[in-house]
């Protein structure tokens, strides 16, 4: 195998992923923001390349990332809990434009579950509903979907991930000792990064294009529970939450994913 993939964001997720697909056998292009990471990237196979994408512009080497790539997988968070007054739509507006000039056929976009609002009825999230976040983070996700979504000069698959989880990067060591914690009977919607880098490279092997894909572990304890119980096991303090307002939440449902990879998930959040 010999497929040039261009992995936009070679962060905490996209790193890994990187690795993973170069021992599957790709030729994998990486970019990051920091020049620090250059001589990691290289020293993992993974060819690297300094790429910023800010509101006004695109600045790094971005031309010649994209050059000869069929695959561009779009790994970037919006960022906006930093800088919340962040215009991320604009700064994917002008990766499409490169990604076009490129002639690129296929985008996997990384999103999240979070354009999927939370409800007090708990609604269960299939691929087919439509999503409704409220949140500035969730409306340029919603945005940014679909942009990919009606370009008709490339197929876009969306990857929506619940939670992500790994050992070492755990939402419940943040939780820990914590006060006044919303929404303790709210389904935990979680995803091992295991799972993650096993669904992205399914898609590929598969050429699993045009689709919209829910990923979430199908298990769904209550947020009081699964925290409460994971901080017990790693004799943290227990997290301590508001049981006086009523709770919000969703149910991601994971089928369709299944079903169309013939996925089995592999580790529990």
């Amino acid at each position: 195998m010999n497929t040039q993939i261009s992995i936009i964001g070679c962060g905490w997720l996209g790193f890994s992923l990187a690795k993973k697909l170069v021992e599957t056998g790709f030729n994998i292009n990486g970019s990051t923001t920091t020049t620090d990471k250059l001589n990691l990237l290289k020293e993992h196979d993974i060819n690297p390349f300094l790429v910023t994408l800010n509101p006004s512009e695109i600045s790094g080497d971005y031309t010649q990332f994209l050059t000869g790539s069929d695959t561009v997988i779009i790994n970037i968070p919006p960022g906006l809990r930093k800088n919340p007054n962040k215009n991320h739509v604009a700064e994917i507006k002008h990766l499409i434009h490169e990604i076009e000039k490129q002639k690129v056929k296929q985008v996997l976009y990384i999103s999240s579950t979070s354009v999927f609002q939370n409800e007090i009825n708990f609604p269960i999230i299939t691929v087919s509903t439509v999503p409704n976040a409220i949140s500035n983070s969730g409306r340029q996700l919603i945005e940014i979907e679909k942009m990919l979504q009606e370009n008709s000069n490339f197929k876009t698959t969306i990857l929506r991930f619940g939670g992500l989880v790994d050992e070492e990067r755990h939402p419940g060591q943040f939780l820990s000792g914590q006060k006044e914690i919303s929404n303790p009977e709210a389904p935990t919607n979680l995803i091992h990064k295991t799972d993650c880098i096993a669904i992205i490279t399914s898609i590929l092997k598969n050429d699993l294009w045009g689709k919209a894909i829910n990923a979430a572990y199908p298990k769904h304890q209550t947020k009081k529970t699964y925290y409460t119980n994971y901080c017990k096991l790693q004799n943290l303090p227990l997290p301590i939450f508001n049981t006086l307002e009523e709770s919000k939440g969703k149910i991601i449902e994971s089928k369709i994913m299944v079903q169309l990879l013939k996925y089995t998930f592999k580790v529990a959040p």
